[in-house]
């Protein structure tokens, strides 16, 4: 993977590139959070390996951005913070998954060789998605019926990424709990119904017949159109 190293703190910095390099990577440094951003939109880039607490911008709003602009990007944040609420917010934030310093080296290339083979497990659908007559931009996070177009939030655009990904079966709410939000699949919440009721008035004909984006009863949803 082609993976851009995040990280103000030269010495590890550098020791990152070098042992993502002898693992077989192509890797790229950079030390503050405003640079970070800039070449995280580059399309280039397969992970990128995020430093909690950086310069210029907060490695959390850098996550907040980057997953905004890229849905489908994977970010690995590393942080000296070991609290569940900090965990929690990188979660919150769009990461993929989170390592707590000092970590060792083997621990980190697991979880970054993790996140590799989800990417290959499942391959990654077209930014263009085209459903019962909508046009449904994952890159511009935005979807159009004629000459309506509407505005998806980051997280919609990563249901809608989850459902066509995973088309042949559906998906449960814990799942996407897990995957879209970062969050426990046992948590007792509402957010997923509400956030799909929101998200089918944008994109469906009919939100009270929904065609693309189906519910599956005691399940969950599931991706509607072959």
């Amino acid at each position: 993977m082609k993976i851009l190293v995040v990280e103000d703190e030269p010495v590890l910095r550098d020791g990152l590139v070098d042992l993502l390099h002898g693992d077989g990577h192509r890797v790229d440094g950079v030390a503050d959070g405003v640079e970070a951003l800039e070449r995280g939109t580059e399309p280039g880039y397969d992970l990128i390996v995020l430093d909690q607490m950086l310069p210029g911008l907060n490695g959390l709003e850098v996550c907040r951005r980057l997953r905004e602009l890229r849905p489908t990007l994977p970010i690995l944040i590393l942080t000296a913070r070991g609290a569940e609420e900090d965990k929690v917010r990188g979660l919150e934030a769009g990461a993929d998954d989170y390592v707590t310093k000092p970590f060792g080296t083997r621990e980190l290339l697991a979880r970054i060789e993790a996140l590799a083979r989800r990417v290959r497990s499942g391959a990654e659908p077209p930014l263009l998605l085209e459903a019962d007559g909508c046009r449904i931009d994952l890159g511009r996070c935005e979807a159009r019926r004629g000459e309506s177009r509407r505005a998806l939030t980051a997280r919609e655009a990563q249901i809608l990424r989850c459902l066509f990904q995973h088309r042949t079966r559906a998906v449960g709410r814990s799942e996407l709990l897990e995957r879209v939000w970062g969050k426990r699949g046992d948590l007792k919440t509402r957010t997923v119904d509400m956030t799909m009721a929101n998200l089918r008035h944008k994109i469906e004909r009919d939100p009270a017949e929904p065609r693309i984006v189906v519910t599956v009863k005691g399940v969950g949803y599931a991706w509607g159109q072959p």
